[in-house]
């Protein structure tokens, strides 16, 4: 090495020890042959990376220049662009002196002996393959001077004969293995008199002297004598290359105790010939980047400069160095002909890709031809019967056994045939095997057999339906998946409508198939074949597709959901109801358990399609700019991105070390950025997945991200905790402007239409405006003044900003609260479709602002228990949607300020909404791992109501009579067989309850009143002295004649309503949670100071007084016998207690969470708990012991067992059953533990599970304030 260059090396060693990670450098070092395996692992085996970085520069101040280069280089394409600037002035300067020409790097030496032996050049347009060469001259080096056999094989086009020659362009390696040089054959495909002619040729310039004969050989035995004596005699430890073997017979010819190097699509012609073997296979294609570097030397450009065009000729024929290398030659001649070539290869018109060339076929087609036509007359029909494969699926054995009708080891030999000969590639997975053409091979075969396909796809279908039923399919079968992916895509190509129909609408393939893959291609495939479905029941399809949709975040998970129960609460005019409906009852009389929702009718879907893309909260999604993908990122660390239209998974992408935070797509869709709690900011390819750039300037976390809407010059603007907003330009790897002012983190960012103005919002409580004046500059110049900001941008152009500041947190001062005490977070705005306006939240309120006067327009009071998470403006209207801390989502219009609609579904906190940009639709991202999407004209149509949870229910023979409260105050009596609904008063009710017989109801306000209303002539009595707070809880006695009720303070008040003013029993410390009635005028009270009473209302007095728990009583059941009773706390223990004992009988442990609720059985022989973890936990009254811990499977990350908390719990009659509430309904065995059924509600956090004497009715109200009456199916 040359001294200047070590001198820069141990310059700056410090430096480049302290931050190079040396794995990916490595890498490079190797492909450039100046690091050896040996050496990297030496490096590897160091135990920190610091360490590991001192060892390899240990190893490079010991090699030459060329090593110090290609370090330099690795630097640089590794993103270490600072640490390569310090080495520049370092850099050797290679000289030809030592013999290498100074364009190709080969020795007068290489190339005599190159020329000589009819090697052939490099071509014009060359690029290296380094790995695949050196994999060559390993081979090669391990005949070791010995007679031996080194194969090339790849399929039509691959670069194997430019990889041969390559591999002997190496001066040492041609000194060291094969000092008597190197003889190319092309051989190629040849009778028997063109191969005797091949080896005069070859003898003939082995003995040019004529020393041996001075006459050729007459026969190929004779030349083959010939051949050996010459590579014997005169050229011994020689290399022959025989490029382009067909045959078996061929090879055997030079089968004369040579080295010999050949390149083959056919692996097996080696096998007519002895001696050592060794294969190099060649990939089919090249990678991205060496594809376009082909290109670009062709039409003389940088590959940056290249256009969108040549990524996606690339990527059509997936790199194959013939088909770019054709490409490129004709791009040559006509330059502008991207998009003409593109079309061509899409359109699969390989005819039109001709042009004469050192290749020996013209056109593409003539390349894959000659492979198929040399295949057996035998087996050319089976290649043919693979023109149905779709590209990229890779097809097990069996499916083609079925296919053929073929044992498996028939099938073997042939598919290996076609291995072989290059035609088709093989992967082993496991014990089977896994087949799949390469894309042109799809596409040359689809073309050749266009007019048979339609034959051979029923083909396909009548072979499956010959061997298997639908339901007889099983997952361990190895081809399963395949017929669960690919039936009906062969159905519908074979023009086989019916049973196609047939299939998409059978519910046992639907739960078979999405029970395997997920539902989002079950959606992709209605959607694709809608057009074929619609012929037999368009409502029929909607029905299925809408099915699917609105449960594919429930089909998705695991354990998987019982699919008839989720049929069974599709509406009674479906075709999924029907077939639900059908089995259940078929099943019903094997013992199954199934629930009729029976006042479904009312429900309305609005959400038009639920996904579950991510394992943690939802924090961002964001729409394509053309309405067409959705990409999303949260908890999880990564970034998804789907089909808008099914939920298809199309990129999934482990995107940052930390929490994802936002994500948003460029104006032209070609990229995606994210930013995360892990400080950076990265832009990926939309389409690929490919990570672009990595901007890590920010000190905190960065909390939004958006690109300016104009394509032409895209720009990023990021907010962080480190208070600054930051604008960054793509082709720019550092950050173009920082902007400063405010005084707290910065959590969103928009730029407006027009991109003229950048707005920021903040939790110092203020809106900043940037306004962007665009002047032509002649200099790139960056001033900072006190009111406005001067920032350099590309092409010349100086913006100036123009700060403007709106101070929202003026918006909530009072006279009582100085403004240095309210804490106000701007969370988020959102501009007018005509960049006129602003819509700002913060805290409950959303403002409207005039942009140009910063007026305030209008003013949102989202109420006093909302906090506004998010909000977005429609890009074509007035309205706006809004996500509230409630769980729910609600559409404003802002120039009326009125609420349009109300979107419930989630059942979780929402971070996130946004409009498609057509505005038609609507999505919404959540804690609850789902993105659902509204369709705007069906939700702002709705105008349904809602119940709030505190119900009372009353069964009376057959007859369910339930007692709720909606959303606008209106106290409701509904009929839970009819329907019918009868609207009583209008009131603030917290809580409500039914006399027994139906005579009275109560209900108790925020305020703290009570009033009861006679049903019979609408009477209402109200109580004098109430309660002081809320009311929770309120019950009649069983003659209907005393109201009990409970409230936020420690008093339980008694009343008896026809006779005389209430009284309050007071003796606990904190809040009553809730009573119970006991027999013989006695309440059982217990509170969150930890202890349990019983009261005598009749004297008033304590009887008995328990001190059960340290922390909160959560809950009590009472024995049916009335002996005893059960306590359950927030300490995680449950009790059981005799009612004449001060001491528990039992304590119960093991819950690790809360246990929040507690139930006995009907004959006091079991104690059911619940905890906030979802378990459920049965035990031995008698002893105490646990008997079944409810909820043993295991489930995903983060999820609860039970959906949340366990809040209810009820056993049947008989004993044998348990039903629960949670997240949702859930019953159980009681005898083996086991769940026995699943009722998944539209919401979640059901409060309570009322249910009939006779165990078959069940009643209950989500958080989204939906009724559920339930009846088992008979």
């Amino acid at each position: 090495m040359d001294a200047k260059a070590r001198n820069c090396l141990l310059q700056h060693r410090e430096a480049l020890e302290r931050d190079i990670k040396t794995s990916y450098i490595m890498d490079h070092m190797i492909s450039n042959g100046v690091l050896t395996v040996s050496e990297e692992e030496k490096v590897k085996n160091e135990p920190t990376q610091r360490q590991r970085a001192a060892m390899l520069i240990k190893m490079i101040l010991k090699k030459d220049n060329h090593s110090y280069i290609s370090f330099y280089n690795a630097l640089l394409h590794e993103g270490y662009k600072d640490l390569a600037a310090l080495l520049h002035g370092g850099i050797p300067v290679i000289s030809s002196s030592d013999g290498k020409d100074s364009v190709s790097g080969i020795t007068s030496y290489v190339r005599t002996v190159l020329c000589e032996g009819g090697v052939p050049q490099r071509p014009v347009v060359f690029v290296t393959r380094k790995k695949l060469v050196n994999a060559i001259q390993q081979k090669l080096s391990k005949l070791n001077g010995e007679p031996g056999w080194v194969t090339i094989y790849g399929m039509a086009g691959c670069g194997k004969s430019v990889l041969a020659a390559e591999a002997v362009r190496d001066h040492s390696f041609l000194e060291d293995c094969f000092p008597g040089g190197v003889h190319w054959v092309s051989v190629g495909k040849q009778d028997k008199s063109g191969l005797l002619m091949k080896l005069q040729n070859l003898c003939a310039r082995l003995d040019q002297d004529e020393s041996f004969s001075q006459r050729l050989p007459l026969n190929i035995e004779e030349a083959k004598d010939r051949l050996r004596i010459l590579m014997l005699r005169k050229h011994p430890r020689s290399l022959l290359i025989l490029d382009d073997i067909w045959d078996p017979w061929v090879l055997k010819a030079f089968d004369n105790q040579c080295q010999i190097l050949l390149t083959t699509r056919d692996k097996s012609v080696t096998d007519s010939v002895m001696g050592p073997k060794y294969v190099v296979p060649v990939e089919s294609g090249l990678g991205k980047e060496k594809g376009l570097e082909i290109l670009s030397l062709f039409v003389n450009m940088k590959k940056a400069d290249l256009p969108e065009q040549a990524h996606s000729i690339i990527q059509e024929c997936k790199g194959s160095p013939l088909v770019v290398s054709l490409i490129g030659a004709l791009l040559r001649d006509f330059p502008n002909r991207w998009e003409y070539y593109l079309r061509q290869l899409q359109n699969k018109q390989f005819k039109r890709i001709r042009k004469s060339s050192s290749y020996d076929y013209e056109a593409l087609d003539e390349a894959m031809s000659i492979s198929v036509e040399m295949l057996r007359e035998d087996i050319k029909d089976y290649y043919t019967d693979l023109s149905i494969l779709q590209k990229d699926v890779k097809v097990p054995t069996k499916v083609l056994c079925i296919l053929w009708d073929l044992e498996m080891e028939e099938v073997e030999d042939i598919l290996q045939e076609f291995v072989n000969k290059s035609l088709l590639f093989c992967d082993r997975n496991g014990k089977s095997f896994l087949y799949y053409l390469h894309d042109l091979q799809v596409d040359f075969l689809t073309e050749k057999n266009r007019s048979q396909l339609q034959d051979l796809h029923k083909k396909m279908v009548t072979q499956f339906q010959r061997h298997h039923q639908l339901h007889s399919l099983s997952p361990d079968q190895e081809d399963c998946m395949y017929w669960y992916s690919f039936l009906a895509y062969h159905m519908a190509s074979a023009n086989m409508h019916k049973e196609l129909c047939a299939l998409m609408f059978s519910l046992d393939w639907i739960k078979a198939k999405t029970e395997l893959v997920g539902p989002a291609h079950l959606i992709h495939e209605f959607v694709e074949y809608r057009h074929i479905l619609d012929e037999k029941d368009g409502t029929d399809c909607e029905n299925f597709q809408e099915f699917l949709s609105l449960n594919g975040h429930l089909l998705g998970r695991r354990p998987f959901p019982n699919i008839v129960q989720l049929g069974l609460c599709e509406l009674e005019t479906s075709e999924v109801y029907r077939q639900a409906k059908l089995q259940a009852k078929q099943e019903v009389d094997n013992g199954m358990l199934y629930l009729e929702w029976v006042n479904k009718k009312d429900m309305k879907n609005l959400s038009h399609l639920v996904v579950r893309p991510h394992t943690d909260a939802v924090y961002h999604a964001c729409f394509s700019e053309d309405g067409q993908r959705i990409a999303s990122c949260g908890a999880d660390k990564t970034l998804q991105v789907f089909k808008a239209e099914t939920g298809e998974k199309l990129l999934e992408i482990k995107a940052h070390e930390d929490e994802v935070l936002c994500c948003a797509f460029s104006a032209d869709d070609k990229f995606i950025a994210t930013c995360s709690v892990d400080k950076k900011v990265k832009i990926w390819n939309s389409v690929t997945g490919e990570l672009v750039r990595i901007y890590d300037e920010h000190s905190e976390q960065v909390n939004c991200c958006h690109f300016t809407n104009n394509s032409n010059h895209l720009l990023l603007a990021t907010g962080s905790n480190d208070y600054f907003l930051k604008l960054w330009d793509l082709n720019q790897e550092e950050c173009r402007n920082t902007m400063f002012g405010h005084t707290n983190s910065v959590s969103h960012c928009r730029f407006s239409p027009d991109d003229q103005v950048l707005a920021s919002c903040s939790a110092d409580g203020t809106l900043k405006i940037e306004l962007r004046l665009l002047e032509t500059q002649k200099k790139n110049t960056l001033k900072v003044f006190r009111d406005r900001i001067l920032i350099s941008l590309l092409w010349d152009v100086k913006s100036a900003n123009e700060r403007k500041s709106i101070n929202v947190k003026q918006f909530f001062l009072n006279s009582e609260e100085p403004q240095e005490d309210l804490e106000v977070i701007v969370k988020c705005c959102s501009w007018s479709a005509d960049g006129a306006k602003i819509m700002v939240a913060a805290k409950n309120k959303v403002f409207l602002f005039d942009i140009h006067a910063s007026g305030l327009l209008a003013e949102i009071h989202m109420g006093h228990h909302s906090t506004v998470q998010y909000c977005d403006f429609s890009p074509h209207n007035h309205l706006a949607v809004v996500a509230l801390s409630q769980y729910c989502v609600e559409l404003w219009s802002m120039d009326s300020g009125l609420k349009v609609a109300d979107c419930r579904g989630h059942l979780s906190w929402v971070h996130c909404v946004m409009f498609s940009p057509d505005g038609s639709s609507f999505l919404t991202s959540s804690d609850d791992q789902t993105i659902r999407l509204w369709e705007t004209k069906k939700v702002c149509k709705n105008s349904a109501t809602v119940l709030k949870q505190e119900i009372d229910v009353v069964f009376q023979e057959n007859e369910v009579t339930v007692l709720a409260v909606d959303n606008i105050r209106r106290l409701q009596l509904i009929n839970g067989n009819t329907g019918q609904i009868d609207y009583l008063t209008e009131a603030q009710v917290s809580c409500c309850c039914l006399s027994p017989h139906l005579q009275y109801l109560a209900f108790g306000g925020e305020d703290g009143a009570i009033q009861i209303l006679e049903l019979l002539n609408n009477k209402i009595f109200q109580s004098r002295n109430g309660h002081k707070t809320t009311v929770r809880h309120i019950q009649f006695t069983a003659d209907g004649k005393t109201l009990i009720s409970s409230s936020d303070d420690s008093a339980v008040q008694i009343w008896n309503w026809q006779s005389e003013d209430p009284f309050f029993l007071q003796a606990h410390q904190e809040t009553v949670k809730d009573f119970r009635l006991l027999k013989n005028s006695r309440l059982l009270t217990w509170s969150f100071d930890g202890t349990v009473k019983v009261w005598n209302i009749i004297t008033r007095r304590i009887e008995k007084d328990f001190l059960c728990h340290q922390d909160t009583v959560l809950s009590c059941d009472i024995s049916s016998d009335a002996t005893k009773f059960s306590s359950t706390s927030a300490d995680k223990t449950a009790k059981i207690w005799s009612f004449e004992l001060l001491s528990p009988l039992h304590e119960l442990r093991g819950h690790k969470g809360c246990v929040r609720c507690s139930s006995f059985s009907v004959d006091s022989t079991f104690l059911a708990t619940g905890d906030d973890n979802g378990e459920i936990r049965i035990w031995n009254v008698s002893n105490g012991e646990l008997l079944h811990l409810c909820a043993p499977i295991s489930v995903e990350e983060g999820a609860a067992t039970h959906g949340g908390w366990v809040t209810d719990l009820c056993f049947s009659p008989d004993t044998k059953m348990l039903v629960s509430a949670g997240g949702y309904l859930k019953w159980w065995n009681v005898v083996t533990g086991e769940s026995s059924q699943t009722f998944y509600t539209n919401g979640t956090n059901l409060k309570k599970i009322h249910v009939s004497p006779d165990f078959k009715t069940y009643v209950t109200v989500d958080n989204l304030g939906i009724l559920y009456i339930l009846k088992i199916l008979e």
